[in-house]
């Protein structure tokens, strides 16, 4: 039998936390290992246990989530962290990503969409709800190539056709498991790829990657 996928909830409102509970609690391949109620809380329970995904919000008392976020940095505690927050500022949501966060959700849209996003970072892929991903690609698509860089049209035509490929599905919010599946390689090969595309094009996550693509005219919004 499948494992389930374990996760853990911190939020200082305990309505919230059980409004998630209630969604979670109708899917067969997830479960809730347990929940914290402040930043201490989530960083004692980080010390001494684990779960596959860890539902933090940013606004808490004692430590709040981006001081979790580099405590865990610091004590290189490894957990796939996807951040819960009432606000989606963008400059916010990259301070997030940078400190290791590996999805963004607005509380407002939570209840409908947590459960995709559980099974995505769950998978290796990184979530955003619709609002912060528009944001980020504003931001990123209008940046400018910094000096140093290669320029943008020599790393596109650096790029194999299959990385062309995995890029493009990769902007179009696939996950590793399911590129290996339309392009029939394995998941390893996808992840080599992956890790390639990170190289050549000087981003740092796959929200990078779908931002290169829109700006190199690979993807079309």
């Amino acid at each position: 039998m499948k494992e389930k996928i374990q996760v853990h909830i911190a939020d200082d409102h305990k309505i919230l936390i059980e409004g998630i509970v209630a969604v979670i609690n109708t899917e067969e391949d997830i479960e809730i290992e347990g929940f914290s109620l402040n930043g201490k809380e989530v960083i004692d329970w980080a010390e001494n246990h684990s779960a596959d995904i860890l539902i933090l919000d940013i606004n808490m008392p004692i430590y709040d989530g981006i001081e979790v976020l580099k405590f865990f940095k610091i004590k290189k505690i490894n957990l796939k962290v996807i951040i819960l927050s009432s606000y989606d500022d963008v400059k916010l949501v990259q301070e997030m990503i940078n400190l290791g966060a590996s999805g963004f959700l607005s509380k407002d849209s939570a209840g409908q969409h947590i459960v995709e996003a559980i099974r995505t970072v769950h998978a290796g892929d990184q979530y955003f709800s619709d609002t912060v991903k528009n944001n980020l690609l504003k931001l990123y698509t209008g940046k400018n190539v910094k000096l140093g860089q290669r320029p943008q049209s020599t790393i596109v035509n650096s790029l194999t056709d299959r990385e062309t490929e995995v890029l493009k599905l990769i902007s179009q919010e696939y996950s590793s498991p399911e590129i290996a599946q339309i392009l029939n390689i394995s998941q390893s090969t996808v992840d080599t790829y992956r890790k390639s595309l990170l190289k050549k094009t000087n981003v740092k996550n796959a929200v990078g990657l779908a931002m290169y693509a829109v700006k190199n005219k690979i993807i079309k919004l």
